[in-house]
């Protein structure tokens, strides 16, 4: 059975495991080029990406609220906590980058609330780097279940979300960070944003 999110209404989303235990590929490297130190992973699983960049010498450090992934992510040399990103975090508005990819942006189910708090990590004029669905798909607020993944059983339900390229920059605005654009590659969008110098007016 392949590992998916569940929806409510019976709707899955395919969840890249098999990815997310492998070494970052070529579009994921180029993406981690632009980022400023150090970096913090958002919901960072195995630890792909921050063992890749402290392979590097980078500073980087991941988060993640799953032991299972907290422990593999240790065992490939990555620096990891086990919490969650609305828990206090060391470095708290000195963080040159965060990212947040493989949908990650669906943490908590509330994309602002999640932004705001990244707003909040960031370092004036630090940047979230944050992967998207495509043009086209509309954002929806979800409530899931993870099944399929082996040894696991089938998980607790919990909120999610779906956030595609169109909505990003007016959620972003609305959690107090200035879009930046977009990257292309591979049909995956990443799209940036940066915490301005002075707080934006509402």
């Amino acid at each position: 059975m392949t590992a998916v999110l569940r929806t409510r209404t019976g709707a899955t989303i395919p969840l890249e495991v098999g990815r997310w235990r492998a070494d970052p590929d070529g579009v994921e490297l180029a993406m981690m080029e632009g980022l400023g130190e150090p970096v913090l992973d958002i919901g960072c699983g195995p630890g792909r990406i921050v063992a890749a960049l402290g392979a590097t010498g980078r500073l980087a450090l991941g988060v993640d609220t799953s032991p299972v992934a907290v422990a593999e992510a240790g065992r490939r040399g990555a620096s990891v906590l086990h919490r969650s990103i609305f828990d206090p975090l060391p470095g708290e508005g000195r963080w040159g980058s965060a990212v947040l990819l493989d949908g990650n942006i669906g943490i908590g189910g509330d994309p602002v609330a999640l932004l705001g708090r990244v707003r909040t990590l960031l370092a004036p004029e630090g940047q979230a780097m944050v992967e998207v669905e495509t043009p086209g798909i509309p954002m929806e607020i979800l409530t899931v279940r993870v099944e399929g993944v082996p040894g696991a059983g089938v998980g607790p339900w919990f909120p999610w979300a779906r956030v595609g390229a169109d909505d990003f920059a007016s959620l972003a605005t609305q959690a107090g960070l200035l879009p930046a654009g977009f990257t292309v590659a591979h049909d995956r969008w990443f799209a940036r944003a940066v915490r301005p110098q002075v707080p934006l007016r509402r």
